[in-house]
């Protein structure tokens, strides 16, 4: 015969391991989907940026703007999308032919390239320390318009500010 008095309390111990176990696997699970969704932000992030380097005049300072989730005119310095995220971090490069030689004359300009550097996702619960440091992200376009407003024959070529 089993004495009921020496039991009691044993199903609040197996719940609290169990309990332990659970909300910890739940803490993982939440902290990675949030790394992927910063992760699949940031992916994003440079490619809105590349596309908008590949239509706005050379060295606007738009797409690493429009990287940031700014508005284009806007006069944010930091992301309201991706916490972290500065102008700083992002880098525009214009490059030849080839994709890899950087240039500074627009006519020889092919491809436009838009990186993200740097950035460090800050966990909400410290499992393994506080932060990650995230790969650059980088997206590479080819050039259409760079910044050339198509002319009719009635009308001379304006300058283009970017802001459609």
């Amino acid at each position: 015969m089993i004495n009921k008095h020496k039991q009691k309390g044993a199903e609040t111990v197996e719940f609290a391991i169990v309990a332990l176990l659970l909300f910890a696997v739940l803490f993982v699970i939440i902290e990675f989907s949030r790394a992927l969704f910063v992760w699949n932000a940031l992916t994003e992030a440079t490619r809105r940026g590349a596309r908008m380097a590949v239509v706005c005049p050379y060295q606007s300072p738009i797409p690493a703007k429009v990287t940031i989730f700014d508005v284009r005119n806007g006069s944010l310095d930091s992301s309201p999308i991706i916490g972290g995220l500065e102008l700083d971090m992002v880098n525009v490069s214009y490059f030849k032919d080839d994709g890899v030689t950087p240039t500074a004359d627009q006519t020889l300009i092919r491809f436009a390239q838009v990186s993200i550097t740097g950035y460090q996702h800050k966990l909400f619960i410290p499992l393994w320390g506080s932060t990650i440091t995230a790969p650059e992200f980088t997206t590479t376009l080819p050039t259409e318009s760079l910044g050339a407003v198509p002319t009719l024959p009635d009308k001379a070529q304006q300058p283009t500010n970017c802001n459609f």
